[in-house]
């Protein structure tokens, strides 16, 4: 008798940690936009990376790693520090300064775009043609969505083109972070503590860039803005990664930057919510068409496409 070829179509272990950590980053944009005021949004991502990293550590001895890094593992963490924790955070805070935060989401949507030509380029993985599909139907409802955000944004064309420009930074950056993590050199280090070090690097670098652009640290008194940086680092920066590079691992970053398509509709469902947004017709479709492409991308796929983790059983 043939085996039959077994393929659940669920992994709760993929689908449980996907909506926890899109959920709460679809939460982080309301936040960062109250952060940016009085504090330079500079000191806001160190303070950010600076309490991340202790407890990122703390995690990481709670469930009995070691903080022990050879040569090559501080070398990813220096990588990862660099890319995800200080150019991608840095020009993600800046950018709200002269965007608003459901642009910054929108645009971040694409993620899944660079994700997957990096994959290809430095993986190997190349993406099959549902998810090629998938991803055309997903962009042209981010496409929407961000034409709506647009018509709706009061800011002029240069503040417009100074804030894309720098999402676009932030979301290069992270997209680096997410095809060189699910690598071999730094998938043959331990998750926890490789991210522990690489907040700590992230957070040394974010201090130097505050001191170089925005002068001395600077804090505001307001329990409202240390309860959201305290929100961002331990729920957006520690559970989060925590829950989302071992999805990388183990779907590829194409897959796992389906995630930023529905961050941008979680973030206007709770602008609805709390900031009084009104849906349009043109954003109505924009997270039809984003929704029906991350379900035609995920729904009945034979293999996992982009990467499998070496170690793997």
């Amino acid at each position: 008798m043939s085996a039959a070829r077994h393929e659940p179509r669920i992994d709760s272990s993929i689908v449980i940690p996907f909506i926890i950590f899109t959920s709460v980053w679809g939460s982080t944009w309301i936040v960062i936009r109250d952060q940016v005021g009085i504090v330079p949004p500079q000191w806001s991502v160190a303070y950010r990376f600076m309490i991340a990293a202790v407890a990122m550590a703390m995690v990481a001895k709670w469930k009995g790693h070691s903080l022990r890094m050879d040569r090559g593992g501080m070398f990813a963490a220096l990588v990862l520090g660099i890319s995800q924790f200080s150019v991608n955070f840095n020009s993600v805070y800046a950018a709200e300064r002269f965007i608003t935060s459901g642009v910054v989401a929108t645009v971040f949507a694409i993620l899944l775009i660079p994700n997957s030509l990096l994959a290809w380029v430095f993986l190997d993985q190349k993406p099959n043609r549902r998810f090629l599909l998938a991803g055309l139907v997903a962009v042209c409802g981010v496409g929407l969505l961000f034409l709506n955000e647009l018509r709706s944004s009061p800011v002029s064309n240069r503040d417009i083109a100074i804030g894309l420009a720098l999402t676009l930074l932030g979301l290069m950056g992270a997209s680096s972070a997410n095809v060189y993590q699910a690598g071999k050199e730094a998938h043959r280090h331990p998750l926890l503590a490789l991210l522990a070090w690489s907040m700590a690097i992230g957070a040394i670098i974010d201090c130097i860039l505050a001191f170089i652009i925005a002068g001395p640290p600077v804090a505001e008194a307001r329990v409202g803005y240390w309860a959201g940086v305290i929100y961002l680092a331990l729920f957006g920066s520690v559970l989060c990664f925590a829950l989302y590079f071992p999805v990388v691992r183990k779907i590829g970053p194409g897959k796992a930057a389906y995630s930023s398509v529905m961050v941008p509709i979680i973030a206007m469902t709770l602008s609805t919510l709390f900031e009084g947004f009104r849906w349009s017709s043109l954003a109505a479709s924009g997270a039809v068409l984003a929704l029906g492409g991350m379900l035609l991308a995920l729904a009945g796929r034979r293999r996992p496409t982009l990467v499998t983790a070496p170690d793997a059983a």
